[in-house]
């Protein structure tokens, strides 16, 4: 856990996103842009999944990313966990929590996400999906119910989800049923006054995309480009607004129109 001080920290709201160990991804974003919004902001990353994914650990990611997030003001906390374990998020809430405060907005943005159809999923690879992409947001979800603090009005959840399927089998199913899960808190916590909604940025260049796949985007996107990691960044700040408060158990497509 890395821990860095940054300016003006009266009155900054606390967020928790998870899955930002690369500069490229979605989560970086989140928690620069949370951080220019006036946020501090607790991360969590785990290395070995980069390591073994085609992309490659991005060994300095977590050290610039809170660097850069001190830059606008934020506090930040960075946590290494491998959130396959079903025992890591009263963990991660409690080093937040010592280390900036209470939670208001939780993002969820971590995932396993390993190619494989009906056909060859192998029964571990099927069993980690759901550990990491569907358990481990449950539980952080109910970690964050069970220590919510704020006033009515002013919690957030927010994950990101997915309208993967062919050929992506586990992944597109445990994103199915985050949503789900997503859904179902914006009424179950509705008595705290925390909303809940999920956003699927669709295709979004994180450096995944091989050349053919972003023809194919291209080609099937109206707006004619790739999706960049602010677009689903500045979604989430809003819906962590005030001004978001409104929006509540939706599935928003953010992706350009390609859906």
């Amino acid at each position: 856990m890395a821990l860095m001080d940054g300016r003006d920290q009266q009155h900054r709201p606390v967020a928790l996103v998870t899955g930002a160990s690369r500069s490229a991804g979605i989560a970086a974003s989140v928690v620069l842009t949370l951080a220019q919004a006036g946020w501090d902001v607790g991360f969590t990353y785990w290395t070995p999944y980069d390591e073994r994914m085609p992309w490659g650990a991005d060994p300095e990611a977590v050290t610039q990313l809170s660097s850069q997030a001190v830059g606008h003001g934020a506090r930040t906390a960075a946590i290494e966990v491998d959130l396959s374990d079903p025992h890591g998020a009263a963990g991660i809430f409690e080093t937040v929590e010592r280390e900036l405060g209470p939670v208001s907005a939780l993002v969820l943005a971590h995932c396993e996400s390993v190619n494989s159809g009906l056909l060859d999923t192998s029964i571990e690879s099927f069993d980690r999906h759901f550990a990491v992409n569907t358990r481990a947001s449950w539980l952080l979800i109910r970690e964050y119910a069970q220590r919510f603090l704020g006033a009515h009005g002013t919690g957030r959840i927010v994950s990101l989800t997915s309208d993967a399927t062919v050929g992506n089998l586990p992944y597109g199913a445990s994103k199915g049923a985050l949503d789900r899960i997503t859904l179902a808190a914006a009424r179950e916590l509705a008595h705290l006054g925390v909303t809940a909604n999920a956003i699927d940025p669709g295709p979004t260049d994180t450096g995944w995309m091989t050349a053919e796949i972003k023809d194919a985007v291209l080609r099937s996107t109206p707006l004619g480009r790739l999706g960049r990691p602010q677009d689903c960044a500045n979604l989430v700040a809003f819906l962590c607004s005030p001004g978001g408060g409104w929006i509540n158990g939706q599935l928003l497509h953010s992706d350009g129109g390609i859906s």
